[in-house]
């Protein structure tokens, strides 16, 4: 199952808590994250990887998307 979360816009910590009820709700597949923030980005592979998730980051124009799976 597939999950897609455009978080443009909004700062820290909104995206990580919109991106942390994401993969509770999924508990796994995968989940495409844009944002253009570089501390929501960092803050959500952090997450990522205490929650067990796989990462890639593309980034393209300033925004960043996050692909998580597991």
């Amino acid at each position: 199952m597939t999950g897609i979360l455009d978080l443009k816009g909004l700062s820290c910590p909104i995206p990580v808590f919109e991106t942390r009820k994401k993969m509770q709700s999924l508990m796994k597949g995968c989940i495409i994250v844009l944002t253009d923030s570089p501390t929501a980005r960092d803050n959500i592979i952090r997450l990522a990887g205490h929650e067990g998730w796989k990462e890639s980051v593309e980034i393209e124009n300033g925004e960043f998307k996050i692909t998580l799976n597991k």
